[in-house]
């Protein structure tokens, strides 16, 4: 058993330093993707911000957004991660990983760490940007801070591994980044830019029972101090559904017999 667990993580980081070198030489997949949050921040900071803020002040809605500009940046990310799975796919490596004498799950272990990476890197950068038009933390504990950080990046875990799903079931990589619209689609219709309360009627239940709501009122929560209420555990138990749902779902297509 010790010696399996040896040769999974030694080939697991094997493929993690091969991911994370394409990130370095390729980097222009990613930093497109985090155009998007980051383009999006300041058009509705410096754009949108005066309207949107319904006379409280454009500071006070730069500290509203930025917490679901940081969760949109992780669904923005992990779409680099089905468009490089099908990739792989389509160009026959993931095939040749497949003869090769190496741990079997070391493939879509290192690649979903390097996506976990890839995203919390983001997320720091978007930060920081956020910081620079003014988003001011305020009564977060350090606890605070290292459960934003964990809710972050077990977020990021979450769509990561749907992300490998929809890259491995996708033809090419178009298909995959079509399939993976939706992770920045759903964050526009939840919390991250008005309150929930201030939606139509009608259509409240659809941006309140989606993945992405609860985790922006968690985060908002943990460094703003607002009211979390039951929105830590919705927010928990959808990143544990998502992520039990990718793996499965990404093993057995990884493990189908290839065409």
């Amino acid at each position: 058993m010790s010696s399996q667990l040896a040769l999974a993580v030694r080939d697991s980081s094997t493929m993690l330093r091969r991911n994370l070198l394409h990130a370095r030489r390729y980097p222009s997949l990613t930093l497109n993707l985090l155009l998007t949050p980051v383009m999006l921040l300041l058009l509705f900071v410096y754009i949108f911000g005066g309207a949107m803020s319904g006379g409280a002040g454009r500071s006070a809605y730069v500290s509203y957004l930025v917490p679901g500009i940081l969760l949109m940046t992780v669904g923005s990310t992990v779409i680099g991660t089905a468009v490089s799975m099908a990739t792989d796919m389509n160009e026959g490596i993931v095939a040749r990983f497949r003869t090769m004498a190496i741990h079997r799950d070391s493939v879509l272990f290192g690649r979903v760490a390097g996506s976990v990476l890839q995203s919390v890197a983001s997320v720091v950068l978007v930060g920081l940007v956020g910081a620079a038009v003014g988003f001011r933390p305020h009564g977060a504990t350090a606890l605070e801070w290292l459960a934003a950080f964990g809710l972050l990046a077990l977020f990021s875990l979450a769509l990561t591994w749907i992300a490998v799903g929809m890259g491995l079931g996708s033809p090419n990589a178009e298909a995959a980044s079509n399939a993976a619209m939706p992770l920045i689609l759903l964050p526009m219709i939840s919390s991250a830019f008005v309150p929930l309360h201030s939606m139509p009627g009608w259509f409240q239940p659809i941006a309140q029972y989606q993945p992405f709501t609860p985790a922006i009122e968690t985060l908002r929560g943990l460094l703003l101090g607002t009211h979390i209420g039951n929105d830590w555990w919705i927010a928990l138990l959808w990143c544990l559904g998502l992520t039990v749902l990718g793996y499965r779902w990404s093993r057995a297509q990884f493990d189908r017999d290839p065409k």
